[in-house]
């Protein structure tokens, strides 16, 4: 039998209001009681609009991971220059600018680190979030070569690869050395990276 959420507003409710804590706690470490504290709503009202606390993740994942695109296509969306809208992604990140994305860091790293070997179809969804990403990535170089922006023999998958790691390393080194002289490498690189499939 297909569940069925009692309230879709009380259930919107609670995934913004879980948001924050799933991006920093992870699944295996909230607890049904950080919900109920979260969300100020008791276990019968949560689980009357999620079948369990599997069903929250998920729809919490989908959350932050929309979030975090929506964030980015607006860093990119009044850039007029292709190699612009690919700075955009890189300085989206970088801790001085301060994005709104969910505290906590990356959901996408975050997930992925944890769900690896504990919950398969969150996994999957931060596998295809990260696919989603890279393609937005390679569209745009691949728009931008054929506006002879980019050079015409550019690795598109390879270098939208190139860019996502250096983001993402950026973001492990800062969460775990606090150290800033290596994230101003790695968006140094990044930078260096979309530089040199640019037309002079």
């Amino acid at each position: 039998m297909k569940f069925t959420p009692r309230s879709e507003s009380t259930r919107q409710q609670i995934i913004e209001s879980t948001a924050e804590l799933f991006n920093k706690k992870g699944y295996l470490g909230t607890s049904i009681s950080d919900l109920e504290k979260a969300t100020g709503m008791t276990r019968g009202s949560i689980y009357g609009n999620f079948e369990n606390k599997e069903a929250v993740a998920l729809a919490v994942f989908n959350y932050n991971w929309d979030l975090k695109r929506e964030l980015l296509a607006e860093a990119t969306r009044n850039k007029a220059e292709f190699k612009d809208k690919l700075y955009a992604h890189v300085l989206a990140h970088h801790p001085s600018t301060k994005t709104p994305f969910t505290p906590g860091g990356c959901p996408l790293q975050n997930t992925t680190m944890e769900a690896d070997d504990t919950f398969e179809a969150l996994r999957e969804k931060a596998a295809n979030g990260l696919l989603i990403w890279t393609k937005d990535l390679t569209n745009i170089i691949e728009e931008g070569i054929k506006a002879k922006a980019f050079k015409a023999d550019t690795d598109v998958l390879g270098t939208s690869l190139h860019i996502v790691s250096l983001i993402e390393g950026a973001a492990l080194y800062a969460r775990s050395t606090r150290d800033m002289k290596y994230v101003k490498r790695l968006f140094d690189t990044a930078r260096d990276v979309i530089n040199a499939i640019c037309e002079k």
